[in-house]
């Protein structure tokens, strides 16, 4: 089965409780927030407060997407914050090995997420310490953006290297009904989603992406 990943970045701002607890009755696996800095990506977003807050509202794992330069800054932030997963850019760090080391330090599961010209060739050597591979098929910043069919040999690629292993290989960006089955024949086992299911019924939406 599929797992689904609800992108907040798509929520209603004002609502987010009530929509974290929509999601959690919808049948999502886990809640992707996206944290931007303004600097490595053009858009700010959720801060750990933010991340604190709707943490006592939900038992679903937080999966935390940052962002943000220099993220080995604010590692144990985003950790006492609540994250139960963290995701980094190898652009943004100059120790990646040392980051991710970090990240797993805190005993939560780290990741590091691909950039739609970052050559897969980046995880080669931290591929035993990585639980997560996330494929971007947009261009990070902003929602709504039209997926990158392109990335599609991306992902077949990397689902072929991590065979046999229990890494997590994600896609976001751009992700429906339709560009979500061909990530998955592509190989990926987890579909990070906003616009498709905050435009929509999030359960049928969740369900018609996890089929």
């Amino acid at each position: 089965m599929t797992l689904i990943s609800p992108s907040i970045l798509s929520a209603d701002f004002c609502n987010l409780r009530a929509e974290i607890v929509a999601l959690e009755g919808a049948g999502a696996d886990m809640i992707h927030i996206d944290v931007m800095d303004g600097h490595f990506v053009p858009n700010l977003t959720f801060g750990p407060d933010v991340i604190k807050a709707l943490k006592k509202h939900t038992a679903k794992p937080f999966d935390v997407h940052l962002m943000i330069d220099h993220p080995e800054k604010w590692i144990q932030t985003y950790v006492e914050a609540g994250a139960d997963i963290i995701t980094i850019h190898p652009e943004a760090t100059i120790h990646l090995d040392r980051t991710i080391s970090q990240i797993k330090s805190y005993g939560i599961k780290a990741g590091i997420s691909l950039l739609p010209t970052t050559s897969i060739n980046v995880f080669e050597f931290i591929i035993d310490k990585i639980d997560l591979i996330l494929v971007m098929t947009v261009n990070p910043g902003f929602g709504g953006q039209k997926f990158m069919p392109n990335q599609l040999k991306k992902i077949s690629a990397i689902s072929s290297i991590i065979k046999g292993t229990d890494i997590i290989l994600a896609v976001d960006g751009g992700i429906n009904d339709e560009t979500g089955k061909l990530c998955t024949q592509a190989g990926a086992n987890m579909l990070i989603s906003g616009n498709y299911i905050f435009t929509g019924n999030y359960k049928e939406r969740i369900n018609n992406l996890k089929k």
